[in-house]
């Protein structure tokens, strides 16, 4: 009979996140209750907040509003546990956020949360990690099915990337670090795909575009640069199975210190392509071709770049775009989850099917909202 969390006392960190509130949720559905949840982030979600409300289980509840990277915070945060989830990161894809304030979060707070959970002997740590700690690099070195023994040379000048792939070595090499009970700390970290989902703002934003397009998508990326995305309750129940796993006395030495790439049963397509399938049924259609030739915007993305190197004294200019988005946007990048499945049973419990149908039905009730809200934004 699999491990239960019964009896746990857990943290989630970036608790009021798109992912974060959905494991959250998750944990509070177990059948055996948790003993204890603590939710940590700057700030919590209405969702988050109306999860909570409507709980009626045993599980005692804690919101902790706080930064990541407050030392004592943190101390207080894990004091007590047996299990922290590690959520809370700054998802940068575009350079809008300095580089020590990416790494502050993303390693410094991470190592700080390691630092807490030691002291206070904490034992299970799971990290969420992201595909970008791999790439894809500059080349645009393709992968297809890409496996947990894979050798690919990484893009290190992306801050985003680099951050998430110092964190995530962080947080393995912690593995087996003895504590002061008398036992140690299991570690292992679950490199998601692009989360899709209701209440994901990516996915709002390019509804967005469509909707100030005549409900057609933009052409961001070619039909040959297939990717896997990932339903947020796939990525989700992921965390909640290596949690199980890591207090199962017959899978936790083969978890433990380990990474998995954690995808699901979506179809490999292109991100427009992807949008347009999650929208055609509301009559959305997608660009059949890029707006430009690919050598042409990576020439605009390095002129744009620059603009912003030369700005940067004077003030500060995110570039629409990046030679690095364009990498991210035209380049086949999709991974097995077959490891993560051998390793401690993990298998999506939602279809594709089932992940379209929801997200759907919750653009559908987003778009006269955004036609609204884009409508007066239009008319300032």
């Amino acid at each position: 009979m699999p491990a239960s969390l019964a009896g746990v006392r857990c943290l989630v960190t970036g608790a009021g996140g798109f992912l974060g509130q959905k494991i959250v949720q998750m944990l509070l559905e177990e059948g055996e209750g948790l003993a204890e949840l603590r939710m940590m982030d700057l700030a919590f979600s209405p969702t988050l907040l109306r999860v909570c409300d409507n709980y009626q289980g045993k599980t005692k509840l804690q919101l902790m509003k706080g930064d990541i990277q407050d030392a004592m915070l943190l101390l207080r945060a894990s004091q007590g546990l047996s299990l922290v989830i590690h959520t809370a990161a700054i998802i940068d894809t575009l350079g809008k956020f300095p580089a020590e304030k990416v790494m502050g979060v993303n390693v410094k707070g991470t190592q700080l949360l390691l630092d807490a959970c030691i002291q206070n002997n904490v034992n299970n740590f799971i990290y969420t990690s992201s595909v970008e700690v791999v790439g894809p690099n500059m080349r645009g070195d393709p992968i297809f099915n890409g496996t947990e023994d894979l050798v690919y040379e990484s893009n290190d000048s992306f801050i985003y990337g680099r951050s998430k792939r110092i964190a995530e070595k962080c947080v393995l090499q912690a593995n087996g670090q003895p504590l002061d009970n008398g036992t140690s700390l299991v570690t292992c970290a679950l490199r998601c795909m692009y989360i899709f989902g209701e209440e994901s703002q990516f996915l709002m934003m390019h509804l967005d575009g469509a909707i100030m397009n005549r409900d057609v998508f933009p052409r961001l990326s070619r039909k040959e640069a297939a990717v896997n995305p990932a339903f947020v309750g796939n990525v989700a129940w992921a965390h909640i199975q290596a949690a199980k796993a890591m207090r199962d006395p017959e899978l936790v030495s083969q978890v433990g210190g380990q990474f998995y790439y954690i995808s699901d049963d979506t179809p490999h397509l292109s991100y427009s392509d992807f949008n347009h399938e999650l929208g055609k049924e509301l009559g959305f259609g997608v660009e059949p071709k890029l707006c430009m030739p690919l050598s042409l915007l990576y020439t605009f993305a390095f002129v744009m770049e620059m603009v912003s190197l030369l700005l940067r004294p004077f003030v500060k200019f995110v570039p629409p775009t990046s030679r690095h988005l364009l990498n991210l946007l035209h380049t086949p990048f999709t991974f097995s989850y077959k490891k993560a499945q051998k390793d401690f049973g993990y298998k999506p419990r939602y279809s594709w099917e089932d992940a379209k149908r929801i997200t759907t039905a919750w653009m559908a009730a987003q778009v006269p909202l955004r036609r609204e809200i884009l409508k007066r934004q239009k008319q300032r």
